[in-house]
């Protein structure tokens, strides 16, 4: 039976114009999201999650004398596995108002980009906020991860800086360093890459609430989708940043780029013009690592805010990726509408 919302005359009303012509609609529950843009995507090693493998512990070696011999040794390592979600929706419509829209593939079209823009919100949502605790479906994002301030409970703590705001006013910074060998998101083994989207036509019989049947034209939408952070020290959270009077709208904000050179210097390598940190003594460098930091656009404002104020001629005008993107010390600095206000403290 049917269950949810169905298309009726009322939003067909509405998406017409005197003349009975359906007309650009402005998407005014559009965001920008723009961290869909840069993670790679990597297919996972099983059907429904990933595993992965990670060092624990390193021999040091032993000290000899003569005559002496040193004990034997080994390193030591760890498995993990992350799950994968599996996001999907319909969009149907009766094909009898379709068609009384004189224009069925234009009033569908009309849906389904809604469907496009839901759907992509809720994937940007998730990679932040998942948390397979509250919802076993999804998958688990970067904040229930990087979570705690204390070091003593969870070794990516390290990880995790605070602003010093308390409460639930608060946002947060983040600094991602993407690439298959560190932080990376998943597809399924065996299947495709990002949103799929099938027209299925007339094909779909379905039925109202009272069981009785009916012809619908129908757009299927999938995702499935992880996220994998095999080197969480290519991640960092900057947290606790209240947005109110008493944070960085008062007069002793915390000052934003501290915390980001601070953050910078987490990373266990990245170039001679952000941490000068450029080698370090593993045997597999990390190469082709895109670091980009991740903000709101409040976030972004106070950001813009001590710039002015500081002069600081470390926010420039870089080339990413063929396009003119603003950063700090080279890395762009990005907008993701989906990170929220409302955080509360991260301890």
């Amino acid at each position: 039976m049917a269950t949810g919302q169905w298309p009726t005359l009322l939003d067909l009303a509405n998406r017409t114009d005197s003349g009975g012509n359906i007309p650009l609609i402005a998407e005014m529950l559009s965001q920008c999201n723009d961290m869909n843009d840069d993670m790679p995507l990597v297919e996972a090693n099983e059907s429904t999650g990933h595993e992965f493998v990670f060092r624990t512990s390193i021999p040091a070696g032993s000290w000899r004398s003569y005559n002496m011999g040193v004990p034997n040794n080994k390193s030591t390592t760890a498995k993990s596995r992350v799950g994968l979600g599996m996001l999907e929706d319909f969009s149907r419509v009766d094909r009898a108002l379709a068609q009384h829209s004189g224009d069925a593939e234009r009033f569908r079209e009309s849906e389904d980009v809604a469907f496009l823009e839901g759907m992509s919100q809720t994937i940007a949502q998730t990679f932040i906020y998942g948390n397979t605790s509250v919802n076993p479906s999804e998958f688990m994002g970067f904040a229930p991860f990087y979570n705690t301030l204390n070091t003593g409970t969870a070794l990516n703590a390290a990880n995790v800086l605070g602003g010093g705001g308390t409460g639930s006013s608060n946002t947060s910074l983040w600094l991602i360093g993407w690439s298959p060998n560190t932080i990376f998101a998943l597809y399924p083994r065996g299947s495709k890459a990002g949103l799929q989207m099938e027209d299925r036509g007339e094909r779909d019989t379905v039925f109202d609430a009272l069981g009785n049947q009916f012809i619908a034209y129908s757009t299927w939408f999938s995702q499935q989708v992880g996220l994998c952070p095999q080197d969480w020290r290519y991640g960092a959270r900057l947290a606790n940043l209240d947005t109110t009077n008493a944070g960085l709208a008062g007069p002793n904000a915390y000052d934003l780029f501290v915390g980001m050179d601070e953050m910078l210097l987490l990373f266990p390598k990245l170039t001679k013009t952000t941490s000068g940190i450029t080698k370090t003594d593993a045997v597999m460098n990390d190469t082709g690592v895109r670091t980009v930091f991740y903000c709101n656009r409040t976030l972004r404002h106070w950001m813009n805010v001590q710039a002015m104020r500081n002069r600081n001629v470390l926010l420039s005008l870089d080339d990413y990726a063929g396009k003119p993107t603003e950063g700090y010390r080279g890395i762009p600095i990005k907008i993701v509408d989906q990170i929220l206000n409302t955080e509360t403290t991260v301890s």
